[in-house]
């Protein structure tokens, strides 16, 4: 499945993914290939994408811009709030603020 995470200012990551954890405002949950349609707000927390193995971009906080990575990696940020909205196998992820934890 692919996602986008979105800021009102830049593109946080773009690419496919295998699962993606999201801090719901009831609680965790966890995203798989082929979930059902969702649209769901989501409270500050973590969120942890596992990638697919392939290309994506990913925003560099150091250099200010996207770069580009690949390989199968695990990859956690901090969001303020937002939403996500899931739809054939596509993932939005629309958030206030997002921070790359090292």
């Amino acid at each position: 499945m692919t996602i986008s995470v979105l800021t009102p200012d830049c593109t946080i990551f773009s690419g496919s993914i295998t699962s993606v954890s999201l801090p719901g405002v009831e609680g965790s949950f966890q995203l798989l290939n082929n979930h059902a349609p969702l649209v769901s707000a989501l409270s500050e927390g973590k969120v942890t994408l596992e990638t697919a193995g392939g290309a994506y971009m990913l925003y560099d906080e150091d250099a200010n811009e996207a770069a580009e990575g690949s390989g199968a990696r695990s990859l956690t940020f901090t969001i303020d709030q937002g939403f996500v909205e899931v739809l054939n196998n596509e993932v939005n992820l629309l958030v206030q603020g997002a921070r790359n934890i090292r």
